[in-house]
């Protein structure tokens, strides 16, 4: 089932988000959504906070980047059919050089900046049977992983952003949370919820 994405704004995308047990309830059809969802709105990365849950879940399916000729041959070949699902995931170690990405995401629709990130990883997480690995991830992956990490812990990336950068989005964040963007997908803006 195809949820809507919760829009900038919402408080929900500021909360540090709770780690889950594997007696959540109806934990599957959580994550099966959740690949709709992300699907439905061509993303490549999806968190709980995104529609609306503060817990420690995200996925990442890195498949629409093996196609960037950009890419070496082997960062194609690390991206393509990378599909993975995280919960209670934690960033033990960031390392190597930081490089900026041109970033954007779900809940800030038509928001693009360039991020800088260090370039390599290792995350401690459970898969979708609450098994438990421990990996380390690097280049555009470690990217992917890194944006979605930030929704469990309450950042975005326009936070990684400078202060006159911030400035110049103000309008159109302020905007996004009002619900005056046109997007393709279904989404909740937190100026439109009733009482409001």
């Amino acid at each position: 089932m195809i949820l809507p994405i919760i829009a900038y704004g919402d408080p929900v995308l500021r909360k540090v988000a709770k780690d889950i047990d594997k007696d959540y309830p109806k934990l599957n059809e959580l994550i099966s959504n959740m690949w709709d969802t992300m699907y439905n709105a061509s993303g490549v990365g999806l968190a709980a906070p995104q529609i609306g849950l503060p817990i420690r879940i995200f996925l990442v399916d890195t498949t629409p980047f093996s196609d960037d000729e950009d890419l070496t041959r082997e960062e194609q070949l690390q991206l393509k059919d990378f599909k993975q699902v995280f919960i209670n995931a934690k960033i033990t170690e960031e390392t190597g050089d930081e490089w900026a990405f041109n970033e954007g995401c779900l809940s800030i629709p038509d928001v693009r900046e360039d991020v800088s990130r260090k370039g390599t990883i290792h995350v401690t997480y459970l898969d979708e049977n609450f098994k438990e690995h421990s990996k380390t991830f690097d280049g555009l992956l470690a990217r992917v992983i890194q944006h979605e990490y930030d929704h469990i812990e309450g950042v975005l990336f326009t936070d990684k952003l400078s202060a006159l950068k911030k400035r110049m989005l103000k309008g159109r964040l302020t905007n996004i949370s009002k619900g005056k963007i046109v997007v393709d997908y279904r989404m909740k803006f937190p100026a439109l919820k009733k009482g409001r």
